[in-house]
């Protein structure tokens, strides 16, 4: 009863670390980010409702890229008061095996792993495709945010705007508007019909996503290469057509787990024609690498970590131990990083992503067990 107490304290111990650690990160993380995405109110006309959902959504892809540090940090950090409080010293006293904490580190970073697996797996692709939808789905409705006075603003796609000046009342006095693609719907036929018009207009406002405009005139360049012009009074645009500059279309890395794998196979196997990441096999197999493989690096931290448990006769050595192994086990870290944008080359690198950790887990598994067996020895 009284070991299970103490199991259940360690572990206490290293999961309030754990996750005080990683909301840190991610905090830190996510404002930094957060603060990217102004660009969404600030160049794309998105509403600031949209621009909170659309970072909200972004949090879980931060809290996974932190996971394998933060129990790093955690495990280094408590062992480090375990020991400067004496509670290791009083736990070794009292007969309690060292190799059954190793364990208890190694089912603790079993269920950080299977956390970090099910966030890669199914939680991030599905929370990024969904802030994409939500970007793709959305008007645009603050369009003078977006305008800027004197300069010529492109920020949509085929569309150049020119304003001479704004009002205090949101009015835009001298717009100069160049359509390339036909984004532009007005209430005139045939400019919908043209492949470039240029809008002049004195006056405009903005309103339930129109631009109205007063005294102008409209030039448009039909198929036939004739120039026309049409002169108004009051005209409506629709900007339901606009598109911005920000990518809509959904990247890799917010494609479900489940097309990769089958879009992976396509390409091998039957060669399908409707992978929508035909040309992007390298890319494929390091996003899945990163969802499936990187979390088995956790299990191994786990392992480096409690080699800080055996005892050296030099206290200098005990002194400098938690360094030379936070610095290790970040080496190795640092190395899933880099390797994994190798995996893609070959199914060789493949592969030996995927058994790096294992092997590396036994190995360090079998010197940690003689290590403390010969420690109780002595």
């Amino acid at each position: 009863m009284l070991k299970n107490k103490i199991y259940k304290y360690l572990s206490t111990e290293i999961l309030k670390n754990f996750i005080t650690i990683l909301l840190t990160f991610t905090a830190i993380a996510w404002t930094v980010r957060a603060v990217n995405f102004l660009d969404l109110m600030i160049e794309d006309g998105y509403s600031a409702a949209i621009y909170f959902e659309y970072s909200l959504l972004n949090i879980s892809t931060i809290v996974t890229r932190f996971i394998p540090l933060s129990f790093l940090l955690s495990l280094i950090i408590s062992i480090a008061k375990f020991e400067r409080q004496q509670e290791l010293l009083i736990l070794w006293s009292s007969g309690l095996n060292k190799i059954k904490i190793v364990n208890i580190f190694f089912l603790i970073s079993i269920l950080i792993t299977l956390f970090q697996i099910i966030l890669s797996l199914f939680i991030n692709p599905y929370s990024l495709n969904k802030s994409r939808s939500l970007l793709r789905e959305t008007n645009i409705t603050q369009i003078n945010s977006i305008l800027k006075t004197n300069d010529f603003s492109d920020s949509f796609k085929g569309v150049t705007f020119y304003i001479d000046k704004k009002e205090k009342n949101g009015d835009l006095i001298n717009i100069f508007i160049k359509d390339d693609n036909g984004s532009i719907n007005t209430i005139v036929n045939e400019v919908g019909k043209n492949n470039s018009s240029t809008i002049i207009a004195k006056r405009g406002v903005t309103t339930n996503n129109k631009l109205i405009l007063f005294d102008g005139f409209v030039q448009s360049l039909n198929k036939k290469k004739e120039i026309q012009n049409i002169n108004f009074v009051k005209t409506e645009l629709s900007l339901s057509n606009f598109s911005t500059r920000t990518i809509k279309q959904p990247k890799i890395q917010e494609t479900s787990t489940y097309d990769l794998v089958k879009c992976y196979k396509s390409k091998i196997i039957e060669n399908l024609q409707n992978c929508s990441y035909q040309n992007k096999k390298k890319e494929v197999v390091e996003n899945l690498s990163r969802r499936m493989g990187m979390p088995l690096y956790i299990p191994l931290i786990s392992i480096i970590a409690s080699f800080m448990l055996i005892y050296q006769k030099e206290e200098k050595y005990n002194y400098l131990k938690k360094y030379i192994i936070f610095i290790f086990a970040f080496i190795v870290l640092l190395f899933a990083e880099i390797v994994l944008k190798f995996t893609g080359f070959s199914s060789m690198n493949f592969v030996l992503y995927f058994a790096t950790p294992l092997f590396l887990f036994v190995v360090l598994y079998a010197l940690l067990i003689k290590n403390m067996t010969l420690e109780n020895k002595i």
